[in-house]
C-alpha cells in the first residue's frame, strides 16, 4: 500500500457552536444543500448554519459556520435523518417514526401539516420517474413488517403511489428510478417497485455489521459485503467495478470521484475506485456519520462536524509523479476525466502522459515511454534536447515550462554510464525514425531528421545513407559539419547532392577515391561516380570529370556516354565531341562507337569505317597468323568479321584496299562478297582456306531476302568450283558430294547432271536425285493443277459472255422471227440450258 494525500481533514463545527455546555445532546444526523448545513440532535433540535469556504495562502482550505437557527420539533426523541428538497425549499425531517416538511430557511413546519407517519427510515430518488419538477420521490423503510412505501412529496402535501413487500425485513434502502436497492435481514437485493421482480445480490448477517447502502452513481449502489469488501451492484445485480478491501467495522461509507471513503471506529481510509488500492489513512474517533454531499464529503462526531477537503486531483497526480509511482498516476489521471472540463483535462491528461513518459526513459523502460510519448504527443525536441548537441544551432525550441522532469542533459540522467548512455542513443534513433514521417514531427522536421543524421553519423549506423537517399529536411551546415567531424565524406557527398550541389559532391568523392581522404563506406565508389555522372543532367559537371573516370578505367568511364539516357545523348552529347574526346582513350573509343553502331543503329558511313578500321587495326597487332581459324580467332576478329556481314554502311573499297595483303582471307571473302564479287570470294574460302562449311554459309548468307534464282546462281557457282577443271582432289569432290545432298532444292537437277562426271555412281547421290525426282514430279503436279485451274476459268467466263449476249438479245425490240428462226430456236435453247458445275458458285 502506497500513501497519496487526498484529502485534508477540516473542522467545520466546533462543539461549542453546536450544543454549549449541554453535555448530554450529542449530533445524530447531517444534511448539506449548497452553503446550507443542517444537523439534528439528540434532543430533537435543528440547527441550520451557513458554511462559507476560505482559502489560505499556503492553499489549505478553511470553514467557518455561521448559525442562522434552531428549532425544536415538539418530540422527545433524536432526529434520525434529514434530507434536503432544494426544488421545493422544504426540509424532510425523521423524527420518531414521522417524517415533517419544514422550510428551509425558516424551519417552520408546512402550515397544511403534511407528515408521513410510520417510517423507519427513508431515501430520496435522485433518479425520479414521475417527470413532475414540483414534487420529489420519497421511499420509505415503513413500520409495517416487511413493507416499502414510496411517496410524492410536495410543497405542502404528500401521496402514496406504491407500496412493495419484501421477503424479509428492510433495514437499509437506496433507490434510483425504479430500483430500490435494499439490505434485508441477511441479504442484499434489488428490487423493481414498477414490477415487482427482484434480484439476489449476496448474503451478509444484520446481526455481526451495520448494513450499508449507498447510490453512488446512475444505476450502481455501493454495499458493505461479506469478508470487509465494498462491493458495488447494478440494478441488473452485476458488478462492473473490483470491490475494495476495507475495514470489518466499517460503520460508513461515502464516495468522491475517484475515491471510496469509509470510516469505522478509529480511522477513516480512503480507497481508490480505480485500481482499489487504499491510498490514505486518517486517524479519526469516535466517528458515527459519514456522507456525501454534491462531491463534499462530510464526517461527523457525537459533538463535531468536520469535512474532507479533496486535494486537487492535478496536485495528487504531480505527487504521485514525484514518488516516480507512474502507474498510479496514470490511473488517476485518467480517472479525472469527468470530473474536469474536457479541453482542460486533454491538456492535463498529455502533459501527464509525456511526464511518465521521460520518468520511464529515465529508468530505461524505453518500450513504456515509446508509447507515452506517443500517446501523450511529445514534442520530440523536449527529447532531443537532452542530447548534447543534437538540435540544430538554428533551432528555437526551449523547454516546456513548468518543465517535464528534472534533469539537464542525457550525462546527468545515466550520471555518465557510457553504456546506459548508448542504449539512450538507441532508443533516440529508433524513436525519430518511426515519427519522424507522422504528424508528431510536424513543424520542426529539420530539427528531427538533423538530430537523427548526427546519431547515425556517430554510431556509424546503416541507416544514415537510407537517410540522405530519400526525402530529408536535414540542415545543411549543421548535417555537412558533423559528417566531417565523424569522417563521413561519402554520406557528406550525398547531402550535397540533396541540396543540388553536385559539383561538390562529386568532387568530394573524387577525393575519396584518390585517396586524398579517407572513406571506406562504399569499396565501389568509383563505379558509383560513373554510375552518377552517367545520370546527371549537369553536362558540365559530366565534362569536367570526362578525363578523370576515363583515365581511371577506360572500359567504365566510358559508360558515362553509353549507358546515358538517349533524350541526353541527342541534346547536350553530340557523338562527334564525344569521338573527339575519347581520341586519347582508344578502347573507350572502340566502346562508344560499339555503341553507336551496335545499341543506337546509327547508320553513319564515318562511324561503321571508324570502327571496322580499329577493330582491323587491333587484329593486325595481334594476328598470329595468316591462316588463324577456329578457336584461334581473336574476339576482336570475330567482331571484325560480324560487323562486315552485318552492316552496309562503311566504306567497302577503302578496306579491301587496307586488308589486301595483310592476311585476312575470310575478311577478303567477305568485302568481295559485300562487291558481289562471289566468285573472288567462294575462290578464297574454297581454294585458299578449304573451308566447305563457310563456303555453303556464304551462299546462304549472300542470298538471304533474295529471290531462289539468285541463290541458285550462287550454288551453282560454288558447285563448278568443286567441279571445276584442274588436278581434283578427294575433299573437292567429297565437298561436292554433299552440297548437293544437303541443298538439293538449290540447284537446277538437269544442269547439275550435265556438270557431273560419269564416274559418279547413282547411289553416291542418291539423296540429291530423290529430293531432284521429288521436285520435279512436285513442280509438274503443280503446274497441271493450275493449268486445270486455269481451263475451268476459262470456260466459266465463256458461260457468262453467252448468257450475257442472250440477255441482250431478249431485251432488243428489232429481233424478229423470221428466216433467223433457226437461229432463235439454238439461242432459246442454250439459255435454257443448266448452268455448269460451279456457275452458281461463281454467280
Amino acid at each position: 500500500m502506497m500513501s497519496t494525500k487526498a484529502f485534508t481533514l477540516v473542522p467545520a463545527v466546533e462543539r461549542e457552536q453546536l450544543m454549549g455546555d449541554r453535555e448530554r445532546v450529542s449530533l445524530e444526523c447531517v444534511e448539506c444543500c449548497g452553503r446550507n448545513l443542517y444537523l439534528g440532535t439528540s434532543d430533537c433540535f435543528v440547527y441550520h448554519f451557513l458554511l462559507e469556504e476560505k482559502t489560505l495562502p499556503t492553499g489549505t482550505a478553511t470553514f467557518t459556520a455561521t448559525r442562522q437557527l434552531h428549532r425544536h420539533l415538539g418530540f422527545k426523541k433524536a432526529v434520525n435523518e434529514l434530507r434536503a428538497a432544494s426544488a421545493l425549499s422544504r426540509l424532510l425531517v425523521l423524527c420518531d417514526g414521522c417524517i415533517s416538511l419544514v422550510h428551509m430557511l425558516s424551519l417552520e413546519p408546512v402550515p397544511s401539516g403534511a407528515r408521513i407517519k410510520g417510517a423507519a427510515a427513508f431515501a430520496l430518488n435522485e433518479n425520479p420517474v414521475s417527470g413532475d419538477p414540483f414534487c420529489v420521490e420519497v421511499c420509505i423503510i415503513s413500520v409495517k413488517r416487511r413493507t416499502i412505501q414510496v411517496f410524492l412529496v410536495y410543497e405542502d402535501r404528500v401521496q402514496i403511489v406504491r407500496e412493495v413487500s419484501t421477503p424479509e425485513q428492510p433495514l437499509a434502502v437506496a433507490v434510483d428510478g425504479h430500483f430500490l436497492c435494499l439490505a434485508l435481514s441477511t441479504q442484499y437485493i434489488i428490487l423493481n417497485y414498477s414490477t415487482g421482480a427482484s434480484q439476489d445480490l449476496f448474503p451478509y448477517c444484520s446481526e455481526e455489521k451495520r448494513p450499508i447502502v449507498k447510490r453512488i452513481g446512475r444505476q450502481e449502489f455501493l454495499l458493505a459485503g461479506p469478508g470487509g469488501l465494498g462491493m458495488f451492484a447494478t440494478v441488473a445485480g452485476i458488478s462492473q467495478r473490483a470491490p475494495v478491501h476495507w475495514s470489518e467495522n466499517v460503520i460508513g461509507a461515502a464516495v468522491c470521484f475517484p475515491y471510496v471513503i469509509a470510516l469505522d471506529d478509529e480511522f477513516i481510509t480512503v480507497h481508490s475506485m480505480l485500481d482499489q488500492q487504499q491510498k490514505q489513512t486518517l486517524p479519526f474517533k469516535e466517528g458515527h456519520i459519514l456522507q456525501d454531499f454534491e462531491g463534499r464529503v462530510i464526517v461527523a462526531t457525537n459533538k463535531g462536524v468536520y469535512i474532507l477537503v479533496p486535494r486537487p486531483l492535478e496536485e495528487q497526480v504531480q505527487g504521485l509523479l514525484a514518488s516516480h509511482r507512474v502507474e498510479e498516476a496514470l490511473v488517476l489521471a485518467k480517472g479525472a476525466r469527468r470530473n474536469i472540463p474536457k479541453e482542460k483535462f486533454q491538456v492535463m491528461y498529455r502533459r501527464v502522459l509525456q511526464q511518465a513518459g521521460f520518468i520511464q526513459f529515465a529508468q530505461l523502460q524505453f518500450l513504456e515511454a515509446k508509447e507515452l510519448f506517443r500517446s501523450g504527443q511529445l514534442d520530440v525536441r523536449e527529447l532531443i534536447s537532452l542530447y548534447p548537441f543534437l538540435l540544430p544551432t538554428s533551432s528555437s525550441f526551449t523547454r516546456s515550462h513548468p518543465p517535464l522532469h528534472e534533469y539537464a542533459d542525457l550525462n546527468q540522467l545515466t550520471q555518465g554510464d557510457q553504456e546506459k548512455v548508448t542504449r539512450c542513443k538507441r532508443f533516440l534513433m529508433s524513436y525519430l525514425n518511426e515519427v519522424r514521417s507522422t504528424e508528431m514531427a510536424n513543424g520542426y522536421k529539420e530539427d528531427v531528421d538533423t538530430a537523427l543524421l548526427k546519431l547515425y553519423a556517430e554510431a556509424d549506423h546503416d541507416s544514415l545513407l537510407d537517410l540522405l537517399v530519400t526525402e530529408n529536411f536535414c540542415l545543411l551546415t549543421d548535417s555537412a559539419a558533423w559528417l566531417e567531424k565523424h569522417k563521413k565524406y561519402f554520406a557528406l557527398g550525398l547531402l550535397y547532392h540533396y541540396n543540388k550541389q553536385d559539383a561538390a559532391a562529386v568532387q568530394l568523392w573524387v577525393n575519396i577515391v584518390n585517396g586524398d581522404v579517407q572513406d571506406a563506406t562504399r569499396s565501389d565508389l568509383y563505379e558509383y561516380v560513373v554510375d552518377f555522372l552517367t545520370y546527371s543532367l549537369d553536362p558540365d559537371l559530366v565534362w569536367t570529370y570526362a578525363d578523370w573516370v576515363l583515365q581511371k578505367s577506360q572500359e567504365v568511364g566510358v559508360q558515362v556516354f553509353t549507358k546515358r539516357p538517349l533524350d541526353d545523348q541527342q541534346g547536350s552529347f553530340n557523338p562527334d565531341d564525344i569521338i573527339t574526346c575519347l581520341k586519347k582513350y582508344p578502347r573507350a573509343l572502340v566502346k562508344y562507337l560499339e555503341h553507336l553502331v551496335m545499341d543506337r543503329r546509327l547508320q553513319r558511313e564515318e562511324y561503321h569505317t571508324h570502327l571496322a578500321m580499329l577493330y582491323l587495326d587491333e587484329v593486325l597487332q595481334q594476328k598470329p597468323g595468316a591462316n588463324a581459324t577456329g578457336a584461334a580467332v581473336t574476339e576482336t576478329r570475330a567482331k571484325l568479321r560480324h560487323l562486315l556481314q552485318k552492316s552496309d554502311s562503311y566504306r567497302v573499297h577503302f578496306l579491301l584496299d587496307r586488308i589486301r595483303g595483310a592476311g585476312l582471307p575470310m575478311e577478303s571473302a567477305i568485302l568481295h562478297g559485300k562487291l558481289e564479287q562471289h566468285e573472288d570470294a567462294l575462290r578464297i574460302l574454297v581454294h585458299e582456306l578449304a573451308d566447305f562449311p563457310a563456303a555453303e554459309d556464304y551462299c546462304l548468307w549472300r542470298s538471304e531476302g533474295r529471290d531462289p534464282p539468285y541463290r541458285q546462281r550462287l550454288f551453282h557457282l560454288l558447285l563448278a568450283l568443286y567441279l571445276g577443271p584442274g588436278p581434283s582432289s578427294t575433299e573437292l569432290t567429297v565437298a561436292a558430294v554433299d552440297l548437293l545432298n544437303r541443298h538439293a532444292a538449290e540447284f537446277d537437277a538437269a544442269q547439275v547432271l550435265q556438270l557431273l562426271p560419269g564416274s559418279w555412281s547413282v547411289q553416291l547421290l542418291c539423296p540429291f536425285l530423290t529430293g531432284a525426282v521429288r521436285d520435279s514430279i512436285h513442280a509438274r503436279r503443280t503446274t497441271q493443277v493450275a493449268v486445270g485451274l486455269a481451263k475451268s476459268e476459262n470456260l466459266i467466263y465463256k458461260y457468262d459472255k453467252v448468257r450475257a449476249s442472250l440477255a441482250l438479245g431478249f431485251c432488243s425490240p428489232r429481233i424478229r422471227c423470221g428466216s433467223g428462226g433457226a437461229r432463235w430456236a439454238g439461242r432459246c435453247a442454250v439459255a435454257a440450258a443448266p448452268p455448269l458445275p460451279g456457275a452458281e458458285d461463281r454467280g
